[in-house]
């Protein structure tokens, strides 16, 4: 059976099928990436008058403006971490980011699109997203706002405003399916692929915990201190019992993205993203990258099985499973083993 998925630009709305069977979940199968659209990219301001570690800017990247940070020098390796779902760039927590510079990085921390302090997407629709799992899983046509593949080209289009030629390219979550999309669309324009607790996307891995995917779906409060006891609560059940879950840092996080401005329709958009994106084993399968797949054991949101599975696919690959990971980045005693995994990749990828 065919299903029909649209996106709307700015000037209108496209259209491309996909042939997924009839199943259950989240995810269809078998994308059918669209057609590349030309990226225009430029800066569009300078510094802001946010303080602290990093500079944030703009540019405007696929005739939108991305808000980004840099950490290290410009010569050193450079690196793109592309965050998840809903997520803005701060949850790369600073500390993090400088330990990764410090291990030779030019390191390059953004919001995505409908995020943050990037472009919201007030012209295109709202998706009702409960519909659109229904719809999928009866097989009948469904309408996404936008891609993953226009996700990527966001990601494109700040590399070439920032005249980065190649990069290692590092995603977390959803993040990791767009580093998937990059790395699939541009593979020339990658030095290596990390993916960090991400997914193929095919619907024969298991689904999230009951518990985490009630979470996930549950509307944020209004208000900055319910906020933050709920986006703590959510990261709890997110961290999959372990015991090295932070509170107290994700509770720093949480409050640093709700200062900067929180945006329930964008989480609607890229939840509609992910569910019209489909499995990528077919087309990941034929890569010549580099690859590390980093992914704890404890993550209740995308289970340890989803990154066997991306390991597995892609000729190469290396598993790195982290013990005592959940999902999010609030467990700062991992992340020394992570950047050592991270800088070890990143060499080896360059000789």
């Amino acid at each position: 059976m065919h299903v029909g998925i649209a996106w709307k630009g700015l000037r209108g709305y496209s259209r491309i099928c996909l042939s997924i069977p009839k199943v259950p979940g989240i995810l269809p199968i078998l994308m059918r990436w669209q057609p590349r659209r030309k990226r225009r990219s430029y800066h569009t301001c300078g510094r802001s008058k946010r303080k602290g570690k990093g500079m944030a800017r703009k540019v405007s990247s696929n005739g939108i403006e991305i808000c980004y940070d840099t950490f290290g020098k410009k010569n050193n390796r450079p690196l793109i971490l592309i965050m998840g779902l809903a997520t803005q760039m701060v949850a790369w927590p600073e500390p993090f980011c400088r330990m990764l510079a410090e291990a030779g990085h030019f390191v390059v921390r953004f919001d995505n699109r409908d995020v943050g302090q990037s472009t919201r997407m007030k012209r295109l629709y709202v998706p009702d997203v409960e519909a659109l799992m229904a719809e999928t899983a009866a097989g009948r046509q469904v309408w996404v706002p936008y891609t993953l593949l226009d996700m990527a080209d966001d990601t494109v289009g700040l590399m070439d405003a920032l005249e980065i030629d190649h990069a290692h390219v590092c995603g977390l979550s959803m993040g990791g399916m767009i580093a998937q999309v990059i790395a699939v669309e541009y593979p020339e324009r990658l030095k290596s692929l990390i993916t960090i607790m991400s997914t193929t996307g095919e619907p024969d891995l298991p689904p999230p915990t009951d518990e985490a995917l009630a979470a996930m779906m549950s509307a944020p409060p209004a208000k900055r201190a319910a906020y933050i006891d709920h986006m703590a609560g959510i990261y709890r059940i997110f961290a999959g019992g372990s015991t090295f879950y932070d509170e107290k840092l994700q509770r720093e996080l949480s409050a640093k993205s709700f200062d900067r401005g929180i945006y329930a329709p964008g989480f609607l958009r890229q939840m509609a993203a992910i569910i019209g994106a489909g499995g990528r084993r077919h087309r990941l399968e034929h890569l010549d990258i580099p690859t590390l797949v980093i992914h704890g054991d404890c993550d209740p949101v995308v289970p340890l099985a989803h990154g066997r599975d991306t390991a597995d696919i892609i000729p190469g690959a290396r598993l790195e499973v982290i013990s005592g990971l959940g999902h999010g980045t609030a467990f700062p005693d991992l992340w020394e083993q992570m950047v050592a995994a991270i800088a070890e990749h990143t060499a080896a990828a360059e000789t």
